[in-house]
């Protein structure tokens, strides 16, 4: 593990962040894109959440249930095509050459491996080790045609986006749209 991973940030903006002061208490975490970089940066945010003592949950819709499926969660991809802030140094055309997108996922998580961050499922195993709770989006499931078997064990339930809503109840949640 990194020093990134293992000394989390305990302050912000001299606010510190954690249950006993009265502030953030609760995070609901959405995520509705599958790109490695966007199941990534949900991933980190529940983690260090639970880092802090901070509750975490994680609803997962639309393409973002890829993160949680068997058969596509440590298999994502990295977006080229249409981001502008992929290799800004490079010709855009490239982005769209046959091959590159996964080249550039190899090449992302090669060095997500010299940092020693966990694959996508190894860090789900972790979120809900530390107490943290996966959801799969009951619309964006019925609409894809996935049933629970299609997910990793550690999901624990296919809901509905009021449900979703249940999960933020209380002070001090925040809700983070990825």
């Amino acid at each position: 593990m990194t020093d990134v991973m293992e000394k989390p940030v305990t302050q912000v903006a001299n606010v510190p962040v954690n249950k006993e002061n009265g502030k953030l208490r609760k995070v609901l975490i959405i995520c509705s894109k599958g790109k490695l970089e966007d199941v990534y940066a949900a991933l980190v945010m529940a983690n260090g959440a639970l880092m802090e003592g901070i509750e975490a949950k994680m609803f997962f819709t639309f393409f973002g249930l890829d993160a949680i499926r068997r058969k596509t969660a440590d298999h994502l991809h990295t977006a080229t095509v249409g981001n502008p802030s992929f290799m800004p140094e490079m010709p855009t055309v490239l982005a769209g050459l046959p091959g590159f997108e996964a080249f550039a996922s190899y090449m992302m998580r090669k060095e997500m491996d010299k940092l020693d961050i966990p694959h996508v499922t190894e860090f789900i195993q972790m979120i809900e080790a530390g107490g943290g709770e996966l959801y799969a989006c009951k619309l964006a499931a019925d609409m894809f045609h996935l049933t629970k078997d299609d997910f990793l064990p550690e999901v624990k339930d296919i809901i509905t986006v009021g449900d979703m809503y249940a999960l933020a109840e209380g002070e001090g949640t925040h809700i983070i749209f990825i």
